[in-house]
C-alpha cells in the first residue's frame, strides 16, 4: 500500500470535509429526485416510459463517460475549480430540462448537459479531494462520510422535490432545484488544490497510467462488478416511484421510499467505511451484492404495500451506496491517491454503463409488457453474479504505482 503522506492544504481539514459533504449532498440529492418527475413529465409531454427512460439513461451514460476526465482534471488542476464548473453546468442542464418540450430536447438537456454537470460536480471529484488531504488509514471512513452525505441529500431532496412538484408543478420544481445547485459554486472554493507527485512515486501520463491500472487483475474485476451497482441504483431510483403507483400506492409513498433509501444509506455508508478499514473490502462488497439480490427477491415475493415498500427501501438503503467507499478504498489501495480521481472515474464509467442499461431497460420492458417484473428478476441474477466476481479480488498495491521512499 502507498504510504505517501497526504497533501497539505491551507484550508483546515474539517472545513474541507464539511464543504465537500454539502456539495455531495446537493449534487446527489438533486439527481436522486429525478425519479419523482417520471409520471408528471411523461403525462404532460405525452412521452412513453421508454422515451423518458432513454433521456435518463443517456444522462447516466454521459455521466459515466465524463467522470474519468473530470477526475483527471481534478487531479491536475484542482477539485475546487472543477466542482465550481460542474455546479454551473449541472444547474444549466436542470434549468433546460424544465423547458424541454419534446424527446430530443429533453435528451439533450436532461441527458447530455445534466450528465456532464453531474460528473464534473460529483462526489467522485469530492472524494478525490478528500483522498489528497486525509491520512491513508482514515480514507475508507472519510469516503464513507462523503457517501453518507450524498445519501443525506437524497433523504432531504426526495420530499423537498415532491413538495416543489405539488406546490409549483414539475417545471418550476426543476427551476428551484437548478437554483439550489448554484450553491455548489461558492462551496467549491474550500476544496481547491490538486494532486502532487511525491518523490519516489510513479508520475505517469494519462494513458500510461490507465493502461498500467487496467493490467491489474483485481482492478478489472472491481470495474466489472461495479456495473451491477449502477444497474440496481438507476433502475430503482428512476422507476420505483412509478412502479409503486402502478401497484396502487400514492406518489407520496414513492417519494418517501426514495427518501428512506437515502436515510438508511447514511448508516450503511458510514458502517461500510468503518468496516472497510477493518475487514477485507472485497468480501464486504461480495456480501453487499448478495444481500441486494436477497432483498429484491423478498420484495417480489411479498404483497406490495406501504409497509413492504418502506421495508425494502430500508434494506436497500443500507446497501445502496455502501459499495462506494469500499470501491474507492480499493482504488486508492491499488494505485495510491495520485490518480484516484481518474481511476475511480474509470470504475464509475462501468457503474454508469450499468445505470444506462438499468434505466433504459426498465422503460423498454414496461412499454413492451406493462410490467417491470423481468428487470427485477434480472437485478437478482446480476447481484449474485457480482458477488461471485468480487471474491477473487486481492488487496495488494500495483508495483507500478507503489510508493518508494526517495
Amino acid at each position: 500500500m502507498s504510504s505517501a503522506a497526504p497533501a497539505r492544504s491551507a484550508i483546515p481539514l474539517p472545513v474541507v470535509i464539511i464543504a465537500g459533504c454539502i456539495i455531495a449532498a446537493i449534487g446527489f440529492g438533486t439527481r436522486g429526485a429525478f425519479g419523482l418527475f417520471t409520471l408528471p413529465v411523461t403525462e404532460d409531454l405525452g412521452l412513453s416510459r421508454e422515451q423518458w427512460g432513454m433521456a435518463m439513461a443517456v444522462q447516466n451514460l454521459v455521466w459515466g463517460m465524463t467522470q474519468p476526465f473530470a477526475g483527471a482534471l481534478a487531479d491536475r488542476y484542482g477539485s475546487g475549480r472543477v466542482l465550481a464548473l460542474g455546479g454551473l453546468i449541472y444547474a444549466a442542464g436542470v434549468l433546460g430540462m424544465a423547458f424541454s418540450p419534446d424527446t430530443l430536447s429533453l435528451t439533450l438537456t436532461a441527458g447530455v448537459v445534466t450528465g456532464v454537470g453531474i460528473a464534473v460536480a460529483s462526489f467522485g471529484v469530492v472524494m478525490a479531494a478528500f483522498g489528497r488531504v486525509v491520512p491513508a488509514e482514515k480514507r475508507s471512513f472519510i469516503f464513507g462520510v462523503a457517501t453518507a452525505a450524498s445519501s443525506a441529500g437524497q433523504f432531504i431532496f426526495a420530499p423537498v422535490g415532491q413538495g416543489f412538484i405539488n406546490a409549483f408543478g414539475w417545471q418550476m420544481a426543476l427551476v428551484w432545484l437548478a437554483l439550489l445547485l448554484l450553491l455548489i459554486i461558492p462551496l467549491a472554493g474550500a476544496l481547491r488544490g490538486r494532486s502532487e507527485s511525491v518523490p519516489g512515486q510513479a508520475d505517469l501520463p494519462f494513458m500510461e497510467a490507465l493502461a498500467s491500472a487496467w493490467g491489474h487483475g483485481s482492478y478489472r474485476l472491481l470495474v466489472i462488478g461495479f456495473f451491477v451497482c449502477g444497474f440496481h441504483l438507476a433502475f430503482i431510483n428512476v422507476h420505483m416511484p412509478a412502479y409503486l403507483v402502478q401497484c396502487g400506492l400514492s406518489p407520496e409513498v414513492g417519494s418517501w421510499t426514495i427518501a428512506v433509501i437515502g436515510l438508511f444509506n447514511i448508516a450503511g455508508s458510514l458502517l461500510s467505511g468503518w468496516l472497510g478499514s477493518r475487514l477485507p473490502k472485497q468480501m464486504l462488497l461480495a456480501s453487499i451484492y448478495f444481500l441486494r439480490a436477497v432483498a429484491i427477491a423478498a420484495f417480489l415475493l411479498l404483497p406490495v404495500s406501504e409497509v413492504t415498500a418502506y421495508a425494502f427501501a430500508a434494506a436497500m438503503g443500507l446497501l445502496w451506496l455502501s459499495t462506494v467507499p469500499l470501491t474507492a478504498g480499493l482504488v486508492t489501495l491499488f494505485f495510491g491517491p495520485r490518480y484516484m480521481g481518474m481511476l475511480y472515474g474509470v470504475a464509475f464509467f462501468s457503474h454508469q454503463l450499468g445505470s444506462f442499461i438499468g434505466v433504459w431497460l426498465g422503460g423498454f420492458v414496461f412499454d413492451q409488457t406493462g410490467s417491470y417484473s423481468l428487470v427485477w428478476y434480472l437485478g437478482i441474477l446480476l447481484g449474485l453474479a457480482s458477488a461471485v466476481v468480487h471474491l477473487p479480488i486481492n488487496e495488494r498495491s500495483s508495483p507500478k504505482f507503489a510508493f518508494k521512499p526517495a
